[in-house]
C-alpha cells in the first residue's frame, strides 16, 4: 500500500473505532434529525463538519495553532452534548431556513474536532518531509469514515421510523437522550481527573 493508501486507512480507521467514540456520537448527534430523503441537507451539514475539521487539522498539523490537548478533550464531548441538545428544539421537519444554525454549529465544532484529530495525526507523520499528501489522505479517509457512519444513522432511522412506525421526534429525542448521556459521562471523565 502506498503511503496516501495508508493515510487514507488511518484516517476512515480513526474515524470508525469505538475509541474515538467521541467523534462517532458527534456524527450520529448531526444526523438523528434527519431521515433518508433528507439527503441533500445532510450531505451540506456533513461538508460543513468536514470543512471546519479540515481546517483546524491542517492549521494545528502546520503547528499554527496550537490548544491545550486537555482543554480540546474536553470540549469535543461539549460539542456532542450541545448538538444533541440542539436536537429537542426541533419542532417540524420541515428545515425551511436555507442556512439553519445547525450548519454553522457543525462548522464551528467541526473546527474543534479538528483539533482533536490533529494530535493523532501529528504523532503519525513523525519527520515527513511533506505533511500536504498525507493531510489530505486522512482526511479524506475520515470524510469516508463520518459518510459509512452517515449511512449507518440513515439505515437504523428507516427501520425505527419506517418499519417499526416510531414517531420521528420520538427517535430524535430516544437518541439525542443517549448522545447526551454519553457525552455528559464523557465530560465528567475528562473533567474529574483535573479537580
Amino acid at each position: 500500500m502506498d503511503e496516501l493508501g495508508i493515510y487514507l486507512h488511518l484516517g476512515f480507521r480513526h474515524i470508525i473505532d469505538w475509541g474515538g467514540s467521541d467523534h462517532i456520537l458527534f456524527v450520529m448527534a448531526l444526523t438523528l434529525r434527519y431521515i433518508w430523503s433528507d439527503w441533500k441537507k445532510l450531505l451540506v451539514l456533513i461538508t460543513a463538519f468536514t470543512i471546519g475539521h479540515s481546517i483546524t487539522l491542517a492549521l494545528s498539523t502546520l503547528n499554527w495553532v496550537n490548544f491545550p490537548t486537555t482543554l480540546i478533550e474536553i470540549l469535543i464531548p461539549i460539542t456532542i452534548l450541545l448538538t444533541a441538545l440542539s436536537n429537542f428544539w426541533v419542532k417540524d421537519f420541515e428545515f425551511k431556513a436555507k442556512y439553519p444554525l445547525i450548519y454553522f454549529l457543525a462548522l464551528f465544532f467541526g473546527l474543534i474536532h479538528g483539533l482533536g484529530f490533529s494530535y493523532y495525526l501529528k504523532s503519525l507523520l513523525g519527520k515527513e518531509e511533506s505533511i500536504f499528501g498525507p493531510l489530505f489522505s486522512f482526511n479524506l479517509g475520515l470524510e469516508v469514515g463520518q459518510l459509512l457512519i452517515v449511512v449507518i444513522i440513515l439505515i437504523i432511522s428507516i427501520i425505527f421510523v419506517s418499519a417499526l412506525k416510531v414517531s420521528r421526534k420520538r427517535y430524535l429525542q430516544i437518541g439525542s437522550g443517549l448522545a447526551i448521556a454519553l457525552a455528559l459521562n464523557m465530560v465528567l471523565d475528562r473533567v474529574l481527573p483535573l479537580i
